[in-house]
This record gives C-alpha cells, structure tokens and sequence, in this order.
C-alpha cells in the first residue's frame, strides 16, 4: 500500500481514505488550536485569587486583560462551541463523567483527543489489519469513541475507590472538629486540607463554594451527583437531616463513619471469597481466543473457514451468544450490591 501510494498507482478508494485522513488531522488542528479553558478555567483562575488574598486592583487589572482575550477569541470559541453541540448531544453527562475521573479539561480537548485516537486507529487498521481500505474509517470510528471513553470509564472507577478508601477518615477528622467546638464548614475545611485525594480536593472545593456565597447543603448535593457514591450520599443525607431536624452531629457522623468501614470491610470480604471464581471466569472467557490464535498460527486456512464460509459464519455467531450468556451469568454470580 505505502510504495503504491508513492508511485502514484494507488486506486480511488485508497486516495479517498487518505483524503479522509488527512482532513480529519486539519480538523483536530483547528480544534486544538481553538480550545481554551472555557469558564472552568477562568473560575480556577478567579478562585485563586480569592484565595490568594489580591488586592482589588490586581484583581481589576487581571479581569481586563482576561476580557480583552476573551473579546478576540469570542467568535473562534463560538465556533467551536456550535461543532461540539452539534457532534457531543449530552454534554453535561461528558461533563460529569470527567469531573468524576479528575479530569478537568474542556470538551473541545476531550474531542480532539478522539479525533486523534481515531486517526491513529484508521491509519493503523489501514496498514497493517489485512481488511479493506473501506474498513478504515470505520474502525477509526470504534476506537476514537470507544477508547477514550473506556480509559475515563477505569479512572473515573479508580478514583471512586482512592475516594471510598479515604472518606471514613476524613469524618473522623470532621468528627473532632465538631467535639472541639468547631462548626460543621470548619471541620469540613479543616478535613479537606489534612487528608489526601481525592477526598481533599473535593472536599475544598466544597469550602470555596460556600465561602462564595452557596449554601452547604446545595453544594455537597452538586458533589455527591459528580461523585455518584453511595458513601458520600449518605454523608449529603445525614447533613440535610440534621439541619432540619437537629440533634448531634458528630455522634450522627461517628456512627457514619462505623457504617463506612463496615461496608467497605464487607466489600473487602466479598471480593477474596469470589476471586476464585472470577479467576476460572478469565481463564475460560481468554480459552476460545488463544486457541484460535494458536491454530491460525499452525494451520491458518483450517480456522480461516470459520470467517470466510458460511456455515462457519453460523458457527461463529452461536458461539458468540453463548460466549456472552455465560459471561453475563458468570457477572451477575460473583458481583454482589451492598
């Protein structure tokens, strides 16, 4: 295919999927070129300077030169913004799912990043995968959505969990600020800024919400709808409770944090007494696979008549469903909701 086309012999097919290629690269140029940090950023921004303690007339000088970028990047950024509500309909579940990994990064960035993964896959399908040029884009297309979306997928999990690790102690520490004497957002700050990530950083940035003028109970309801954990509901719950109802707060928060441990104790427990099964679960779901490809390698044309007649067609496909009914059996068995 590459001497093809650098002789200049290539057919119209393969010039037209080069042609693809190359104007999807343009596009993720322009888009990277284009887009900025958007409100998140400049939030970030004028939160430091809160925080930072500036004197108003820094403040002043730095919000003028802040409108000045912005009045000549109004129309590029209008532009883009019509391209990602157009190809992104649900943006603010986006939103969340990357402020549920850590990432905090504009939508504009997140697409380009797709954009370039499906390129990438394209070319690579293209030169190497023994499939029509045809088939490029389309599997261009599988890896530019559904890579980046699996890596946000596991980090959003990995730091649900760092999270659900922390969060016990960080009630602790809530729980003798409020036997000090101290109110419930100085123990809340007081935690955020003793205990890791991130169960501080969320924890902060529920502070500086309330220190610019939002209520607590609003504020921590936002947080657990980012978060999406079932601890840090009950932790929302239990606050909203109290302030209606009264009582004590840190025996409420203590028993939490007992409840907390207890879960995730369990969770711990379940987790060892079905490694097991989920082990014998890989091992058999790997089976098919790498004896298939064993077999390709001593005898290819024997298990190429699974893909190329039709009675293996057949084969292959109720072996399939069967494959996905007892993965699915064998999930539902070892996977348990506490």
């Amino acid at each position: 295919m590459i001497e093809d086309l650098l002789s200049g012999n290539a057919p119209p097919e393969t010039l037209m999927i080069m042609g693809l290629l190359m104007a999807g690269g343009l596009l993720l140029l322009v888009m990277a070129a284009f887009a900025g940090g958007g409100k998140e950023q400049k939030f970030k921004q004028r939160l430091d300077q809160v925080k930072e303690g500036r004197r108003p007339k820094a403040a002043e000088q730095q919000q003028k030169k802040l409108s000045a970028r912005r009045r000549t990047s109004d129309s590029e950024i209008a532009a883009l913004d019509q391209l990602i509500k157009r190809m992104l309909p649900r943006r603010e579940q986006l939103r969340l799912r990357l402020s549920r990994a850590g990432i905090e990064a504009p939508l504009g960035r997140y697409l380009g990043i797709c954009l370039a993964v499906g390129l990438v896959t394209a070319v690579l399908s293209f030169l190497f995968l023994p499939v029509p040029p045809a088939a490029a884009p389309f599997f261009g297309l599988i890896g530019g959505l559904a890579l980046p979306h699996m890596v946000v997928g596991m980090l959003g999990k990995r730091r649900q969990a760092k999270f659900i690790s922390h969060f016990p102690d960080a009630i602790d520490l809530m729980v003798r600020g409020l036997k000090s004497g101290l109110p419930i957002g100085e123990s809340i700050k007081t935690a955020g800024e003793e205990v890791p990530d991130p169960v501080g950083i969320e924890l902060r940035r529920v502070t500086h919400a309330v220190r610019l003028g939002s209520k607590l109970e609003e504020v921590l309801a936002e947080t657990a709808e980012r978060m999406d954990l079932q601890d840090f509901k009950f932790f929302t719950v239990s606050l909203a409770i109290q302030s209606e109802t009264g009582g004590n707060l840190s025996e409420t928060l203590s028993n939490l944090s007992n409840v907390l441990r207890g879960r995730r104790q369990l969770k711990l427990k379940i987790k060892a007494m079905s490694s097991e099964a989920k082990a014998s679960a890989y091992i058999i779901g790997c089976l098919p696979f790498v004896v298939g490809f064993f077999l390709y390698l001593v005898n290819a044309d024997y298990i190429l008549k699974l893909f190329l007649d039709p009675r293996g067609n057949v084969m292959l496909g109720i072996g399939g469903v069967s494959f996905l009914v007892g993965g699915t059996v064998m999930y539902k068995m070892v996977k348990f909701e506490i």
